[in-house]
């Protein structure tokens, strides 16, 4: 009998041996700012749950090294991740002394290694299974119903990054409103203004270099410059204008942050709906005209119901760009995630830098699923159900 190996197995394999024999598992510090002491798999949990877990991540990394099929990798990464997520709680509460306040437990770089190469055997799990786009939701809502049970049971309290939310529960979530709201906000916004001007430099081609290049060229101004560059005509406006300051208008704050996420977001929307445009057959346009439809009816029940797909692309684009870019509208008063990133590193709080990022990565990966789930539904309706 031969023994066919995976090939992205074995690198899910490497990293797991690396990160579970070589790497610490988490580190120990005496308060939320200083260096700790590593701890291995080992020396972080009671000896049955520390053994216990080597011998699980063994039997998941031959799952990943060997050709199993995409089923049994899924369940083995499954039962994986949620070991190492059970198991880090569990050694916070091992290692924090009784009665110590102070001390701190994180996730050491063994713990993000392993995390990331059983979350890497999930999703290559879930990509060879093919499952249609319902189902890849539901796994999404799955999985972030599991992480919250798991908050909800407390299993995490001990850990630094939860300490760190326990001392600002009530700001958290206000934050995270923020965050949402500037990252939709501004969607919503260049989607408003970035489809008409699509479908306007479609049909005028002397418009569309002219647009394309200036939105090309907002692209390539830093995020933190173009913060700065709309300081002064926000701060004159504030000054000038009746009334724009009391409606929010001023030089730093949340206005300033949404125009910067507007500006960034109107070339893939805008590009987007050109190229959708154009890639329309033209014989499903002649059709069109044959039948007697006008200019506006080809548009809205043939052209764009066609374009539909790419443009959403273009939208899943921005929205998972809006959602790390509103991480930086915190250096201008703009609030969001950004707030706990800035104040941990000025600090050498890392936990609190955890605090705004990790949130900001799952709903930039939870936007991309469902996103991507809705293109793919898009792309499977019938042409004359579409337009129906």
């Amino acid at each position: 009998m031969t023994i066919r190996f995976d090939k992205l197995g074995l690198i899910i394999a490497f990293l797991a041996a690396y990160g579970a024999a070589w790497m610490p598992f988490a580190v120990l510090k005496p308060n939320r700012i200083v260096q700790g002491q590593a701890r291995s798999i080992l020396d972080a949990l009671p000896a049955w749950a520390g053994s216990g877990l080597l011998v699980l991540l063994l039997l998941a990394a031959v799952a990943a090294l060997l050709r199993f099929s995409p089923w049994i990798k899924l369940v083995a990464a499954t039962a994986a991740l949620l070991a190492l997520a059970l198991a880090i709680g569990a050694a916070a509460g091992f290692l924090t002394p009784a009665g110590n306040t102070y001390a701190r437990v994180a996730p050491a770089a063994g713990f993000w290694i392993l995390l990331f190469a059983f979350a890497l055997l999930a999703a290559d799990a879930v990509t060879r299974l093919g499952p249609p786009p319902w189902l890849r939701v539901l796994f999404l809502i799955l999985a972030s119903g599991g992480a919250g049970a798991i908050l909800m049971s407390g299993s995490w309290d001990g850990l630094s990054i939860m300490k760190e939310y326990a001392g600002r529960s009530d700001v958290f979530w206000g934050e995270a409103g923020k965050h949402v709201m500037l990252a939709l906000g501004s969607l919503f916004a260049a989607v408003l203004v970035g489809l008409p001007l699509g479908i306007l430099c479609h049909r005028v081609d002397a418009l569309r270099a002219g647009v394309l290049n200036t939105l090309n060229l907002i692209q390539t101004i830093p995020s933190i410059a173009l913060f700065g560059i709309l300081i002064g005509p926000l701060a004159w406006i504030a000054a000038t204008v009746p009334g724009a300051a009391e409606i929010g208008i001023r030089g730093i704050g949340a206005v300033p942050a949404f125009v910067a996420l507007f500006l960034y977001s109107l070339l893939p929307v805008v590009a987007n709906t050109v190229v959708g445009l154009a890639g329309v057959p033209r014989e499903a346009n002649d059709a069109a005209r044959g039948i007697g439809m006008t200019d506006r009816q080809r548009l809205l029940k043939v052209e764009f119901p066609l374009a539909l797909p790419v443009v959403l692309t273009g939208i899943r684009i921005v929205l998972v760009q809006n959602i790390g870019l509103a991480t930086i509208a915190a250096l201008i008063g703009g609030g969001g995630f950004g707030v706990f990133v800035f104040q941990g590193i000025g600090q050498t709080a890392m936990d609190l830098v955890l605090l705004g990022a990790v949130p900001t990565v799952a709903l930039a990966f939870a936007a991309a699923v469902i996103l991507d789930a809705l293109i793919e539904m898009n792309s499977r309706i019938p042409n004359g159900a579409r337009s129906a």
